[in-house]
């Protein structure tokens, strides 16, 4: 399969990655709790690690492996860990990997969600940095003698900056520091985490992997160039014979298992299928993008535009480095004038909905929804207006897009 294009990876690595049964081209649903074993040795020893097979479904399933195997291999990974959401993901990795007295560094723009959970990461007694991502000199200067791990978006949402990912990698390579990426805005076709040095990729399957709407799910990778014998937090339970898989083990067993974020079959069949038209899609999207940015920054009722793509985006080149497209996020700041949810209201295409990576264009207010809990000086601090739009840009026609954008500035 090496040989072939990424979107011929994807259409067939079902059926080559998992074999199917009786020529399927996509493993069978199997909604199965529970697992037997005719001999009982046989269950031990897939308890204890010893032998790989299935002890209940929480923990693992014939579903999620054969999801888990389509993510590895596309991320070019060690191993991956399927959840039931990617908030899911995010929380069963930082508290299975972290402990109170640690410190981490985190991008000051982390998405709403994200960003209330390091609330109480911080009540549980771990310290975090909230630093400028985009100049790996501020990361540096975060550092501690206790920092534990770097974790960033690679483009933030809402205003879309992007992170000095690259650089970054290269620091934590040097001090021996795990490097967590969310790359939900960037999927694998987009950008290539492992040529920035990442440690573990973190997503919502939920976005552009599934793209449809109609499934929640999330998804931890390790790309297998961080070495865990040198990650103290490792249970000494853990830290079996293969080094490389001490990491996925701590977090399939305390993150997962224990926590019980667990994806079902159902939504892992459906997130496969989904998958298949993952560069189908977010082509179309990255190129409708760059066209409703591109409008809307010559249009004179409308103050800013964020979107990588555009020439004057302040990480445009940042953006140009990693990146194969700019992505379906955008947002604007309406002017002053254009009340934002009086604008949204007279939008007829375009969807006012909470989601994004959809195949349907959607819109929102920003910071009355999903930076609403957050205080007008940390909305001010993250470049979040009280008048800006964000966008998830879907796969319609972009005249169609255009033009009803155009009848609601017509209202105003």
């Amino acid at each position: 399969m090496k040989s072939k294009g990424f979107t011929s990876r994807l259409v067939h690595a079902d059926r080559l990655l998992n074999t199917p049964e009786s020529g399927a081209v996509h493993q069978a649903t199997n909604n199965s709790v529970l697992f037997e074993y005719k001999d009982a040795q046989e269950l031990v020893d897939v308890f204890q690690g010893k032998k790989a097979g299935h002890v209940y479904s929480r923990s693992s399933s014939g579903s999620n492996v054969a999801l888990q195997n389509i993510l590895t291999h596309l991320e070019g990974g060690l191993g991956a860990i399927t959840f039931a959401s990617g908030m899911a993901a995010i929380t069963a990795t930082m508290f299975s990997l972290f402990k109170a007295g640690d410190h981490l560094i985190v991008s000051h723009f982390l998405f709403g969600n994200t960003r209330s959970f390091t609330e109480t990461m911080q009540s549980l007694g771990i310290e975090l940095s909230f630093v400028d991502v985009t100049d790996v000199q501020n990361v540096k200067a975060a550092f501690k003698t206790n920092t534990k791990a770097v974790y960033l978006e690679t483009i933030a949402n809402p205003v879309t900056q992007v992170a000095d990912l690259r650089a970054i990698g290269q620091l934590c390579e040097s001090k021996k520091t795990l490097f967590l990426i969310d790359n939900t805005m960037t999927p694998a076709n987009i950008f290539d985490a492992n040529s920035v040095l990442a440690s573990l990729t973190i997503s919502s399957l939920t976005k552009y992997i599934a793209g449809h709407g109609n499934v929640l799910g999330g998804a931890v990778v390790d790309t297998g160039l961080f070495d865990w014998s040198s990650f103290e937090n490792i249970l000494p339970m853990y830290r079996g014979p293969d080094k490389a898989q001490w990491g996925l083990t701590q977090i399939r067993k305390r993150g997962l298992r224990d926590m019980g974020g667990t994806l079902s079959a159902d939504s892992a069949h459906a997130i496969s299928i989904g998958l298949e038209t993952l560069v189908l899609r977010t082509d179309k999207v990255c190129e409708n993008a760059l066209r409703l940015a591109s409008y809307l920054h010559s249009h004179n009722k409308v103050s800013a535009v964020y979107y990588p793509g555009l020439a004057g985006h302040p990480q445009h080149y940042l953006a140009r480095e990693h990146f194969n497209g700019y992505g379906g996020i955008l947002s604007l700041d309406l002017a002053d004038d254009i009340d934002p949810i009086q604008f949204l209201n007279a939008l007829n295409l375009v969807i006012c909905a909470t989601h994004l990576g959809d195949t349907r264009t959607l819109a929102l207010p920003v910071a009355s929804t999903i930076y609403f809990e957050c205080s007008a000086q940390q909305r001010q601090d993250m470049g979040v207006s009280d008048n800006m739009i964000r966008m998830s840009i879907g796969i319609e026609d972009i005249d169609d897009i255009v033009a009803d954008f155009e009848q609601a500035f017509a209202q105003f």
